[in-house]
């Protein structure tokens, strides 16, 4: 019987550079309403728990902490909407694949490894900007912030995916670059490959993972050792 191999990446930051639009649509919604904007490294740091954690953590947190105006709940959900809205009519604009991206996931697929996002971006952003740079088609599986009741850090938002592809949890592993990534395959027992420079306000290498890596470039090479491994422990056990 043939095993089946699984791997879950993380999006923003991991597989596609998308802080530069991010960034855009935040200074949109911030000018509109009269707040400060901020430069792209800055929004970098803001997603490590994920994009649509930015609405909150940036446009909203940020204006209420530095202003102490945005009370009404109607702006903030508004603020929202303005920066989903316009977000999701410019996603591709200077968003790029993380470099060794595409032909790792052509080598996944020629290797017949199952592979799923799980991102914390909402779900019809994520499947567009997959279609839009062209990768959607390599995932069996997109799964955002609302496909569940519950998402990343949550173990559950891996452990669910893995089930829906009939994986198997000691088959598995996880691509990301942040913190919440890393507690997240952490807590569901998977091995986790960190990103060195990615979307997250701590160092990566304070952060837990098993591999740390500068981009996708070589990824085969630690990748393969779990495919060794994973094939030992089933032949032998």
């Amino acid at each position: 019987m043939t095993q089946k191999y699984t791997i879950l990446f993380d999006l923003d930051g991991t597989l596609v550079d998308t802080a530069p639009d991010l960034m855009n649509a935040h200074n949109h919604v911030m000018k509109k309403y009269g707040y400060p904007t901020k430069s792209t490294n800055e929004i970098r740091n803001l997603i490590g728990q994920g994009a649509g954690a930015l609405i909150g953590r940036s446009i909203w947190g940020q204006a209420k902490k530095e202003f102490h105006s945005v009370e009404d709940k109607k702006i903030k959900d508004q603020m929202s909407k303005d920066f989903v809205s316009f977000y999701g009519k410019n996603i591709i604009n200077e968003s790029t694949l993380i470099e060794g991206v595409s032909e790792f996931l052509r080598w996944c697929k020629a290797k017949n490894i199952s592979m799923a996002v799980c991102t914390n971006k909402q779900e019809h952003l994520a499947v567009d900007l997959l279609k839009k740079i062209k990768i959607y088609d390599y995932f069996e599986y997109v799964a955002g912030s609302n496909t569940f009741d519950y998402c990343k850090p949550d173990p559950r938002h891996l452990t669910s995916v893995i089930e829906i592809l009939d994986g198997n949890l000691k088959k598995s592993l996880m691509i990301g670059d942040s913190e919440t990534d890393a507690n997240c395959a952490k807590a569901a027992s998977i091995p986790v490959i960190l990103l060195e420079n990615g979307y997250t306000e701590k160092n990566t290498n304070e952060i837990y993972h098993n591999h740390l890596i500068k981009d996708f470039i070589g990824i085969e090479k630690i990748v393969s050792t779990y495919l060794k491994d994973w094939f030992n422990f089933f032949y032998y056990y």
